[in-house]
């Protein structure tokens, strides 16, 4: 759950991006703003990817993603080390590095020296949900979506769990949305005679 604007009234459930078409959408409507539409969007693919806290992917600097397959991180929340790969957007992050400071952090702010905050980054979301029209998107949105699309593909909850640090399956399996209804039509047509 997350906090609707900020505020402690509007509680809201975020929602993984189920389908293509919501992920595609969703990389229109960052694109739309015009002077950081390409930090935007790049945040976007980075989370949707790799599945790291929005924390732990505003601390990035250049160094640590450019050129490169895959790094490790010890993750801010579990202090854990993590190796997250990278190969689905080394070209994302090549166009956007570009020409830019080695040592810079990746996401950096406009204001002072420092990188983009975790309310800076979910307003970004938000603001571009809202041209969708949804309200069931934040920062939890991108590291939902890895893990539902992940699952989808993989059926491998035990490594997703791993990847999450998540300490049973069925956590993973309500944090990345899989209801009951998903479950019911997987046994739907499952006969073993």
């Amino acid at each position: 759950m997350a906090y609707k604007g900020g505020t402690k009234g509007d509680i809201i459930n975020v929602q993984p991006l189920r389908t293509t078409k919501e992920i595609t959408d969703m990389i229109e409507a960052l694109s739309m703003s015009p002077n950081t539409a390409g930090r935007n969007v790049l945040l976007f693919k980075i989370g949707i990817s790799t599945g790291l806290r929005i924390g732990d992917i505003v601390k990035l600097r250049i160094c640590d993603v450019r050129g490169k397959s895959n790094f490790k991180i010890r993750e801010g929340k579990t202090k854990k080390e993590r190796t997250v790969h990278l190969n689905a957007i080394m070209a994302d992050i090549a166009d956007y590095t570009e020409g830019l400071d080695n040592e810079a952090y990746l996401f950096a702010s406009r204001k002072g020296d420092s990188h983009i905050t975790t309310t800076q980054a979910y307003r970004v979301l938000t603001s571009s949900a809202d041209l969708l029209g949804r309200s069931d998107i934040g920062t939890h949105t991108m590291r939902k979506t890895f893990g539902y699309h992940y699952y989808k593909r993989t059926h491998d909850i035990l490594t997703l769990m791993n990847i999450f640090n998540h300490s049973d399956q069925s956590t993973t399996k309500r944090y990345i949305g899989i209801t009951e209804e998903e479950v019911a039509d997987t046994l739907k047509n499952f006969r073993l005679f």
